[in-house]
């Protein structure tokens, strides 16, 4: 009997067992949600209230928050799907994501904290004008955050074809659904509602992955060698499963795609809209520190478990009955669950099963609300505001509500943006709904990476230049973010991850040209390069009074808001 045949034997065995189960524990998370969303939504909608949540969240708040964010359908179901059908290679992307947040606590998060106020732009139109900046950073923004809800979406759209033995129809309609959702989330509850669905949601997903690791490792009776003995078994692979080059050491250019991952994943968190708005939400930079510091424990803890789970997936369920299904490896922790749980058709497999399902629900739920909030904000305090506001000037940026003259002006302004944001959620789903219908065989973990490499490509460059190099200029900014984000877009369109491909976005087609799956390793450096060249060719000067004032802001915390 083949794989596929095996799987296509749990599902059809185990979907009446757990599916009512899976049904509830839905519905169940999503009341739960909806009534922290209403009464968030009582509260008063000004925009630091809904950008920010009032700044009121302690750093552990705030760190489970973050932690909630980072941990996503891509790190849960992605991650530990990779390890369980490629072993070595997998763990790249746990090391990856997990070695990232020493750049964010090392370089960004206080530095970001006290020279912003919501969003990116705000960091780099402290000392440049505000309009070019503004509009670049937005862009950049909004389309790093669609790429990253289409691969949650995605994951959507797998969990539930696995746990209710979903249709194409099936799956459409729950990538519809929560998109649904998110907009209700973010339209209503803005970050103070989207904060606490992230609280929840980490606890949650630590105690199932803390279950989960706990019940493999019993399974084992503690021992490693014995669970990976199994798992090189379970692969089909023999030792290659526990070497290096199963997916990336084919030939010279998967390990050059190798090098590139590695380094989107290391560079693109300090540079994702989502993870630098949560900065704001603490009232002082130690907070924010003290922040990262938490997440970092919750988010260590968990990339370890998800090691454990990978290659539990590869020794217990099967290399091949993951990939038969799903070829992206994308319901190997679910599969799991259910073997540990008894098999398909026990009792104990089908709760187990419908309880890790729910958790990962929760998950999806819980991030795509989080990078909504966030890519509405860039549209709402960049974009609408570049437009309404004429002025170009380091010095026009807005006030707070009460501070000085046009205090009233400031606070009209700002009812506007919320106003805006949420319709901008509307909008925002929308796209990512239709977007990511054309990517449901896509492992999730992967299309993570692409949004990192852009993220990385065209925010992070600008941001670090504007905190540290006193010449950079508005120009340089502006030809940072676009000489980042269009080629790596472009390489990505032209990969062969879109044609060229049987799981290309289009495999119908061939019309790739650049060989490499990730375009990080390209497109990092350029984002680099045009900053400096933009500086260097721009004719107008850095304004050094604007960069000593955000110099002394960015370290000491003076005149932050």
């Amino acid at each position: 009997m083949t794989g596929r045949q095996v799987a296509a034997g749990y599902l059809a065995e185990s979907t009446g067992d757990h599916q009512g189960l899976a049904l509830v524990l839905f519905t169940l998370f999503v009341t739960v949600t909806l009534v922290i969303t209403a009464w968030a939504g009582r509260r008063r909608s000004s925009s630091v209230e809904f950008f920010a949540g009032g700044r009121l969240f302690t750093p552990a708040e705030n760190g489970f928050a973050i932690a909630g964010d980072y941990m996503s359908a891509a790190s849960f179901l992605g991650i530990s799907g990779l390890i369980a059908l490629f072993g070595y290679d997998g763990l790249l992307y746990s090391v990856g994501f997990f070695v990232a947040w020493l750049v964010v606590l090392m370089l960004v998060a206080e530095l970001v904290r006290n020279v912003g106020r919501y969003t990116l732009a705000d960091v780099l139109s402290a000392r440049m004008r505000h309009r070019p900046v503004r509009i670049a950073a937005g862009t950049a923004s909004v389309t790093v955050s669609i790429l990253y809800l289409v691969a949650q979406m995605v994951g959507a759209g797998s969990l539930v074809g696995l746990l209710l033995g979903g249709t194409g129809a099936a799956r459409t309609w729950t990538v519809i659904g929560v998109g649904a959702l998110m907009v209700v989330y973010v339209s209503f509850g803005g970050m103070r509602a989207t904060t606490w669905i992230q609280i929840v949601k980490s606890v949650l997903l630590m105690g199932g992955t803390v279950a989960l690791t706990v019940m493999v490792l019993v399974r084992f009776h503690g021992n490693i060698d014995d669970l990976l003995s199994a798992a090189t078994t379970g692969s089909g692979k023999g030792q290659s499963f526990l070497a290096p080059g199963l997916k990336y050491g084919e030939s010279g250019t998967s390990r050059l795609d190798f090098i590139s991952l590695g380094l989107a994943l290391v560079l693109g968190t300090a540079g994702l809209p989502h993870i630098l708005s949560r900065f704001y939400t603490v009232p002082t930079a130690r907070s924010a520190r003290r922040s990262v510091v938490w997440a970092i424990g919750l988010i260590g803890a968990f990339y370890l478990m998800t090691i454990v789970l990978g290659f539990g997936a590869a020794a217990v369920v099967g290399s091949d009955d993951v990939r038969a299904s799903n070829e992206a490896g994308n319901t190997a922790v679910p599969l799991l669950a259910e073997a540990l749980g008894g098999g398909s058709g026990t009792t104990g497999g089908a709760v187990l099963f419908a309880v890790v399902g729910a958790v990962a629900f929760a998950t999806i739920l819980a991030v795509v609300a989080g990078i909504t909030l966030a890519s509405s904000a860039s549209v709402a305090h960049d974009l609408y505001a570049s437009w309404r506001r004429p002025k170009t000037g380091p010095k026009a940026a807005p006030k707070a509500v009460g501070e000085g003259d046009g205090a009233d002006a400031e606070g009209e302004m700002e009812g506007d943006e919320v106003r805006v944001a949420r319709f901008a959620a509307v909008g925002i789903g929308a796209v990512s709904i239709a977007l990511s219908l054309f990517a449901q065989d896509q492992n999730i973990a992967f299309l993570v990476g692409l949004a990192f490499a852009v993220a990385a490509s065209a925010n992070l460059p600008a941001l670090l230049f504007s905190l540290f190099w006193r010449r950079f200029t508005t120009r340089g900014a502006v030809w940072s973010i676009y000489g980042g984000l269009v080629p790596a877009l472009v390489l990505v369109v032209l990969s062969p991850v879109v044609s060229g491909r049987p799981d290309a976005l289009f495999p119908g087609v061939d019309f790739h040209v650049f060989p490499l799956e990730n375009p990080g390793l390209v497109s990092i450096p350029l984002g680099f390069f045009a900053g400096w060249l933009g500086t260097v060719l721009s004719k107008e000067p850095a304004d050094e009074a604007a960069y000593a004032e955000t110099e002394v802001r960015s370290l000491t915390g003076a005149g932050a808001v």
